[in-house]
């Protein structure tokens, strides 16, 4: 297995991750914050997008889905149209608000351009650095398994959320 595949695989797996933490799932569900103060899915699920989304384009030369595909008017949140969630307050965190096929939509477009950009890499491009503010600089296949990683974890917490409702639900709460 070549490294371009064996990403491909990995990142292969996250679509299928954000629709199963997002069927069946109304509005309300979406935005309840664990314990009241944790990320709500909805917030997730658009942040597991914008950082790759924005890391994959950065990283490759291009724009990024979130402006290029209108996504940014699209959801019409109340944050700077370069935000990806970074660092967010609890009032930021409550603003992201969006429906469920609109989250799902973005996602898979960002899956999309994320999956061209590895089908047309070598193994030589891991090498190549594309953050030189760190040290040691951050090469491609550096910056490729941060975002996988990043993604993989807020992923798990979204489907985690899922599960806390889904307990709440049960126990007549």
């Amino acid at each position: 297995m070549h490294s371009k595949e064996l990403l491909l695989e990995a990142f292969d797996r996250l679509p299928g991750l954000v629709g199963q933490v997002l069927d069946g799932l109304d509005e309300e569900q979406l935005q309840l914050r664990p314990a009241g103060q944790g990320n709500s899915i909805a917030w997730l699920v658009w942040h597991m997008g914008r950082v790759e989304d924005a890391q994959v384009a950065s990283a490759s030369g291009l724009e990024q889905v979130w402006k290029a595909e209108g996504f940014v008017t699209r959801f019409g949140l109340p944050l700077a149209d370069s935000d990806t969630g970074y660092g967010h307050s609890s009032q930021q965190v409550d603003a992201v608000r969006a429906p469920r096929e609109l989250l799902r939509e973005y996602y898979l477009a960002v899956h999309r351009q994320t999956a061209r950009v590895l089908e047309g890499i070598g193994d030589s491009d891991l090498d190549r650095v594309v953050d030189r503010r760190w040290d040691p600089p951050v090469t491609l296949g550096v910056r490729l398994v941060s975002i996988l990683g990043d993604c993989l974890q807020h992923g798990g917490q979204a489907a985690y959320a899922k599960g806390l409702l889904a307990a709440s639900d049960s126990n007549g709460a």
